[in-house]
């Protein structure tokens, strides 16, 4: 499990080492741009429900940091997802992985 560290108070967001690479290329894409955006996510029941939703912006401190050393395969139908939502009015959302298979936008 890796972390994203967000901000000066060194919030961490514990995400999977694949989930976290995926979402440092959509972030990174956004930010390079100079484009200000929100990030939401699940708790999911087994931390007790609920959700959180960050402001991601280029002037807040922000870290990837990952366990493992392998840099995983990108799924491309992932990232353009994730990409969708992140230029969305609801921002970056933490959308299950399809399918490498499966065609994007279904």
């Amino acid at each position: 499990m890796g972390k994203l560290i967000y901000g000066a108070t060194t919030r961490e967001i514990t995400i999977d080492d694949r989930t976290l690479a995926h979402l440092k290329v959509a972030i990174t894409n956004k930010l390079r741009r100079s484009e200000s955006f929100t990030m939401s996510w699940d708790h999911g029941t087994e931390n007790g429900g609920g959700r959180s939703t960050i402001w991601i912006h280029e002037s807040i401190p922000l870290q990837f940091v990952f366990d493992g050393s392998r840099r995983p395969i990108l799924n491309r139908v992932w990232l353009e997802q994730l990409m969708v939502t992140a230029n969305s009015t609801n921002g970056l959302q933490l959308v299950p992985e399809p399918s490498e298979d499966e065609p994007f936008g279904e």
